[in-house]
């Protein structure tokens, strides 16, 4: 019995760490996915194969035990291995196309389709009990995880966060554009949170001001998102950038990179915890070309994305 399922990765638009002081975020999937399938085999093991390597075990192993970047397929495994009570086993393939490490929601697009793919071997789960899985698996790497990563993933489209009132999607068929740009930096995303509270612990009249900002930016955003106001969300974009950098999670690489982006697209800022990764810039057609051009005519690593409304897909 084999099993196929594919997730989209995501983008953080509006709110990064803001959101974890009580900030509402605003996020969306990519149509860049992950594609994981699941097979049982006849030796009782579990055998996961990927781009960034290969792991055999046995089941019923503690989960301590097991390398950190497996940890999540291997428990999802395991698992339903012990559900079924199976003396079977699984192999688990994971093909994506979402760079890793970079804030662009690998991890959780992997989760996701792990945890579609290895149920769907067994039985058929809904979106809300795959997604619930997925969250369960990601914890094993991250334990405080909100679970937004892996809620876009599993449903796509857009969606607005927050830690009082959790998920909500935003009705929205927009359909611009993304430019992602990778600095290649790789970064710490506990390092880049920690330094953030220490700002806000030794500035806190500042953070709280800035907090509140945050909050009236993404209102408005929201209201430009509805009236498909592609200027409105990239002038937000470019304020958003400001508050980023005045907290510190910025540096000299990603502001050439947002600079140049800004040429040419309605804004540009960076995504995810900063310091490093992605930064993403908002075009249509009328300067999607110059703005990809622009990056790679100094040496930047870019790629052009659309909302992702699919979210989870299992076949």
């Amino acid at each position: 019995m084999k099993s196929r399922a594919s997730a989209p990765g995501k983008i953080i638009l509006f709110g990064e760490h803001f959101v974890v002081y009580g900030v509402k975020a605003i996020l969306c999937a990519i149509n860049k996915r992950v594609i994981v399938t699941a097979e049982k085999i006849t030796e009782n093991k579990i055998s996961i194969k990927s781009s960034i390597g290969n792991l055999v075990s046995s089941p019923k192993k503690p989960i301590e035990e097991i390398d950190n970047q497996f940890r999540p397929f291997y428990y999802l495994a395991d698992k339903i291995i012990q559900k079924y009570n199976e003396k079977s086993g699984l192999e688990i393939t994971i093909n994506s196309e979402i760079p890793l490490g970079v804030g662009l929601g690998s991890s959780s697009a992997c989760c996701v389709a792990s945890a579609a793919a290895i149920s769907g071997v067994f039985t058929k789960n809904s979106k809300e009990e795959i997604l619930q899985m997925a969250i369960d698996a990601e914890k094993t790497i991250f334990p405080n995880t909100s679970g937004a990563d892996s809620t876009v993933c599993t449903y796509g489209g857009l969606m607005q966060y927050d830690k009082k009132n959790g998920y909500s999607a935003i009705d929205s068929e927009n359909n611009f554009d993304l430019i992602i740009a990778n600095s290649k930096i790789r970064h710490s995303t506990k390092e880049v949170v920690s330094n953030v509270k220490l700002f806000q612990e030794r500035n806190e009249e500042k953070f709280s001001k800035i907090c509140n900002e945050e909050s009236k930016l993404i209102e408005d955003v929201l209201i430009c998102i509805k009236n498909n106001d592609l200027e409105g969300i990239g002038r937000n974009m470019i304020k958003n950038q400001e508050f980023l950098e005045t907290i510190g999670v910025s540096n000299e690489k990603l502001r050439d990179m947002i600079k140049l982006s800004n040429k040419f697209s309605f804004g540009a800022k960076l995504t995810g915890a900063g310091n490093g990764g992605c930064i993403f810039s908002l075009t249509d057609e009328t300067n999607l070309e110059k703005t990809i051009r622009q990056l790679k005519e100094n040496e930047y690593e870019c790629f052009s994305v659309k909302i992702d409304f699919r979210g989870l897909d299992t076949f």
